[in-house]
């Protein structure tokens, strides 16, 4: 019977079992705006948790790390301390650059970020060096810690390394970065095309000449400039002067001097070859050789596979353009591993789905209800989705596999079995519609309290910050929604749907489910057993807790479960004085090793080396990443799992001498550098200001920590450093032949080449060095 005072939740049961056609036409249309919505979430594998990051870069090409310590990353430092909401600084100084990383709450809007540490950064006050050979700190690409999510590789038969990487600057690169979401297209390995001056020290000394009077011809005769606007009879015409050399030919005719009415050309001097700049990186590729690597970033908020699918398709677009006898070919992209997640999202929640409608229809043991219940499962999820979308939660492992059926439609179960089981009893002259209403409201209270609890449950979730609140987020997020939607179906469409569906006399209650029946009889003696002997259950209880919590105690546990990206990544260390023809030998031999040994688990094998153009990862010669993408499990010959794979492979590589190789994956890697700064699970960092003690403090915790079981791959971080050959000045002697400090050490820069313009070949420049 109807209360005398009917709350809210009773008069909205009557309201939609009084407007059934107004219900039905509202769930189609949550069913068109959950499918809509479904259409244009934005999917990824793995919820971006890199905080709000700022990156500074400065290149000084003549600098030894100490040097650049000293006079570029410590004023750096000094200047970006104390920004607004600034969080975490760290830096790297070596060879030739500085990096300086700012990581900054997460309130503060990267864009925002960028802003403050731009406008500190013109306060500070940099060296030129004695030659001017420090330039002006840049901020890096505005992107995340994962916002690598192509590689491509540039090769061709024939083609020399500096000709592919003109090729990835001007015909492939510029294409690549205007694509929607796209932050930066960087360049590894190849040569970047110079035009060397080779100066002759004798026979500059035969006419008298110094280096300075080559430097001096170079800058004065390689140069355009405009001459303003000429009016002439009404008409103006533009004035530009131009004296750009375009050629090895054309420099080799500047004037440097005149001797006697003879003019000094430079290839009187010097000789005009063909070279590169100072090379700090390189990459290899399927033990072939050398080859040219394209990065492409993603921006920060970006979603990882759309992006990833945009540069997969311009690349396509590209292909047809590029000369003959020049490839590229995509090698790793993070859409294969978002794809591979979805697959085992939604397989996983089919699974679930059809475990929970079996369930369901074996239970109440009547079809029709075991419909209405099971809907309520794909309902609650397209409310979840259009409210995913509003609130920009993304799909990913985290928030769909987050997902419990079993809560979606636990109110729906009791609102229809209390239905059916009113419904087999008699109906005393009342109408189905009449006996539905009183099934739904009798149980509305306990259905919306237990959803609402749960729902509670998942709040304090929402409060977390820093890299535990993006992660877990959007699961806490999601699940709710799933909740919200299942509450408020099983309030609305649950009871129209059954005031239409069920019949009187069908279904029956428990007392027809054979099932029900036959569970209950063996639960009845259980029951009184435990009932008879209560000491015996409480104690057996207490023992349990107590065996529960012990086992707790020993049990492990991680920050989240290990993904399988299907990639692996090798971080492999040697000597710091170890050159770079030497690390591309090793790394070639590495990825022939690799494809000879594990043909069937291996799909492509690329190492780099170094530093790339633009340093998102600053590394030495010594050091290099050797990824290794994965051919799918079923193939596999060598391994059952991933485990077993990387354990084999270790035992390969580690049969090369003067190495040592530390296996990971490339989500992995940056999620571990981005937190810490260090490429590996746990990093621990030792203080102090004398080099040989912490040399000797770290070997003794190398020492400790191999003794922990589980540990793998402990290494302790190079500190060994690059031999260096030292000028020093003597001012005595400068004093007697009449040099300066300068005129010496200009001839030391000249080792590693100094620039003094540009080459104009067409829409294409290089340095003149």
């Amino acid at each position: 019977m109807s209360d005398p005072r009917p709350g809210l939740l009773e008069r909205l049961i009557d309201a939609c079992l009084a407007n059934r056609p107004i219900v039905l036409v509202a769930a189609l249309l949550l069913v068109l705006l959950g499918a809509s919505a479904l259409q244009r979430l934005p999917l990824d594998a793995f919820p971006d948790t890199t905080p709000v990051q700022v990156t500074v870069n400065t290149v000084a090409p003549t600098l030894g790390p100490l040097e650049v310590e000293r006079q570029i990353t410590t004023p750096v430092e000094r200047v970006l301390a104390g920004l607004p909401k600034l969080h975490e600084a760290r830096s790297v100084s070596k060879f030739g650059f500085s990096q300086v990383t700012l990581i900054f709450d997460d309130e503060l809007d990267i864009y925002r970020a960028r802003q403050v540490v731009t406008e500190r950064l013109g306060t500070v006050e940099l060296p030129d060096g004695p030659l001017g050979g420090v330039f002006r700190p840049t901020l890096g690409p505005i992107s995340s810690g994962l916002g690598e999510v192509f590689h491509y590789l540039v090769k061709g038969e024939g083609k020399s390394l500096a000709e592919l990487r003109t090729v990835n600057e001007y015909l492939i690169r510029p294409p690549l970065t205007g694509v929607p979401g796209v932050a930066e297209v960087n360049a590894w390995g190849g040569e970047e095309r110079q035009l060397h001056v080779v100066v002759d020290p004798a026979r500059l000394l035969a006419r008298d000449l110094t280096v300075d009077d080559t430097v001096a011809a170079l800058r004065a005769n390689n140069l355009s400039v405009g001459g303003g606007v000429i009016t002439r009879g009404g008409e103006a015409t533009l004035v530009q002067g131009l004296a750009l050399a375009s050629s090895a030919a054309e420099v080799a005719s500047i004037v440097v001097a005149t001797r006697d009415g003879v003019p000094v050309l430079l290839r009187d001097v010097a000789s005009v070859e063909e070279g590169h700049e100072v090379r700090r990186g390189a990459v290899t590729a399927d033990g072939e050789g050398e080859a040219v690597l394209g990065l492409g970033f993603m921006l920060t908020g970006e979603n990882s596979r759309v992006v990833t699918v945009r540069l997969a398709e311009r690349l396509e677009e590209l292909k047809p353009t590029l000369p003959a006898g020049v490839t590229v070919e995509t090698v790793y992209t993070r859409t294969s591993l978002v794809e591979r997640v979805l697959d085992t999202v939604r397989r996983n929640l089919l699974e679930g789905a059809l475990l929970v409608v079996a369930v369901l229809f074996a239970f109440l043991g009547d079809l029709r209800a075991g419909l209405i219940v099971a809907l309520a499962i794909p309902l609650s999820m397209l409310f979840a989705f259009d409210l995913m979308l509003r609130f920009g939660v993304a799909g990913s492992l985290m928030s769909l596999g987050a997902i419990d059926f079993g809560l979606v439609v636990d109110s729906s179960v009791i609102m229809v079995e209390n239905a059916e089981r009113r419904l087999a009893e008699e109906l005393g002259g009342r109408s189905v519609r009449e006996v539905v209403r009183d099934a739904a409201v009798e149980v509305r209270r306990p259905t919306l309290f237990g959803e609402l609890i749960i729902m509670v449950v998942y709040l304090p979730i929402l409060t977390l910050e820093g890299i535990e609140g993006k992660l877990f987020r959007p699961m806490a997020l999601t699940v709710i929604f799933a909740l919200l939607g299942s509450m408020l179906l099983s309030l609305t469409l649950v009871p129209v749907l059954a005031s239409l569906a069920l019949r009187p006399g069908r279904g029956g209650g428990h007392e027809k489910n054979h099932l029900v029946r036959l569970l209950e009889r063996a639960y009845r003696p259980v029951l009184a057993g435990a009932l008879a002997r209560p000491a015996l259950v409480l104690g057996g209880a207490l023992l349990a807790v107590a065996g529960g919590g012990l086992l707790a105690s020993r049990l492990g546990s991680e920050f989240v479960p290990r993904l399988r990206e299907g990639a692996l990544v090798i971080n492999t260390v040697r000597l710091a004085s170890v050159s770079l023809e030497e690390s591309v030998r090793y790394g070639t031999r590495i990825e022939q090793l690799l494809r000879a040994a594990f043909p069937d688990e291996v799909e492509r094998v690329w190492t780099r080396t170094g530093t790339a153009e633009v340093a998102t990862d600053p590394m030495g010669l010594e050091l290099s990443d050797v990824f290794i993408t994965l051919t799918p499990r079923e193939a596999w010959t060598r391994a059952r799992t991933q485990d077993e794979l990387v354990k084999a492979m270790s035992g390969v590589v580690g049969q090369l001498p003067g190495m040592k190789a530390i296996f990971t994956q490339p989500i992995e890697m940056r999620v571990n550098e981005m937190i810490a700064g260090v490429r590996a699970d746990l990093g621990i960092k030792l203080f102090g200001d004398d080099l040989e003690v912490l040399k000797a403090k770290g070997q003794e915790l190398q020492r400790a920590v191999e003794g922990v079981q589980g540990a793998t791959d402990v290494s302790a971080e190079q500190v060994t450093g690059l031999p260096v050959l030292q000028v020093v000045v003597d001012r005595a002697a400068l004093a007697r032949y009449g040099f300066t400090a300068r005129e010496v050490l200009e001839a030391v820069e000249l080792v590693g080449g100094r620039r003094v313009g540009e080459v104009v070949d067409g829409a294409r420049r290089f340095d003149l060095a």
